[in-house]
C-alpha cells in the first residue's frame, strides 16, 4: 500500500511542533521552579508538575534537572546573542559599547527571572560550557576586537578583557538580582566605571612593558 508523501509531510510537521511545545512547556516550568525554590531543592517532579506532561514523556526530553539546566542556560545564550550582535553594530567606542551590552545583560537577566526572587538560583550555580555559550563568549571577544581593531579602544589582550567582562557583569548581575530590577542603571554603571577604568591602567602598564 502506497503511503501520501504529502500525508507523511504533515504529520512529521505535526509531530515536531508537539515536540517543540513540549520542550518550551519543561523549560518554561523549570525557569518557574529554580527561581521559586531554588536549583538544589528542587526535583524533576517539581518541573513535571508545574506542566501538564506525563513523567514519561519529560525523561523522553530530559535524563535529569542537570539537563534542563544546561538546555535553559543554552535557550537564554541562543536569544541573547542577536541582541549582543546588535549592541555592536550600534557602538561608536569601546565605552558606549560596555554600557550598551551591559545594560541589555542586565536586563535580559531581569526578564528571564519574572520578578521572582532568585533565590539559590544564581551566584551558587553556573552553566555548563555549551556551544551556545561558548558562542556568546565568542560574540563579546569579537566585539572587543572589533572596537580595538577601530581604534575605540586601547590595544589589551581581547581574550582575557572578554572573561574579565563577562565574570563581573555575572557576579554583578547576580548581586543586582537580589536587589531588583530597580538597580539596572547602578549595575551598570558601577560594572562599566570598574572595568574602563582598570582598562585604561592595564592599557599604561602593558605599553610601558
Amino acid at each position: 500500500m502506497s503511503t501520501d508523501p504529502d500525508l507523511e509531510t504533515v504529520s512529521s510537521g505535526k509531530r515536531e511542533r508537539s515536540k517543540a511545545a513540549n520542550r518550551d512547556a519543561i523549560l518554561a516550568a523549570a525557569r518557574l521552579v529554580f527561581a521559586e525554590i531554588g536549583y538544589e531543592a528542587a526535583t524533576v517532579r517539581d518541573i513535571i508538575r508545574r506542566t501538564e506532561l506525563a513523567s514519561g514523556t519529560f525523561y523522553n526530553y530530559y535524563k535529569s534537572k542537570e539537563e534542563v539546566f544546561q538546555a535553559l542556560a543554552d535557550d537564554g545564550a541562543r536569544r541573547f546573542r542577536p541582541i549582543l550582535r546588535a549592541v555592536r553594530e550600534q557602538a561608536t567606542s569601546f565605552e558606549s559599547y560596555l554600557r550598551m551590552a551591559l545594560l541589555a545583560y542586565f536586563k535580559f537577566r531581569v526578564e528571564e527571572s519574572m520578578g521572582l526572587p532568585p533565590s539559590q538560583f544564581g551566584p551558587s550555580i553556573r552553566p555548563f560550557h555549551t556551544p551556545e555559550l561558548e558562542a556568546v563568549y565568542a560574540e563579546v571577544r569579537e566585539g572587543i576586537e572589533d572596537v580595538i581593531a577601530r581604534g575605540l579602544a586601547p590595544k589589551v589582550d581581547a581574550d582575557y578583557l572578554a572573561c574579565a567582562c563577562i565574570g563581573i557583569a555575572q557576579e554583578v548581575g547576580d548581586s543586582m538580582l537580589a536587589r531588583g530590577a530597580h538597580e539596572i542603571e547602578r549595575a551598570v554603571a558601577f560594572c562599566a566605571d570598574f572595568i574602563l577604568g582598570g582598562l585604561e591602567r592595564t592599557a599604561q602598564a602593558q605599553s610601558g612593558a
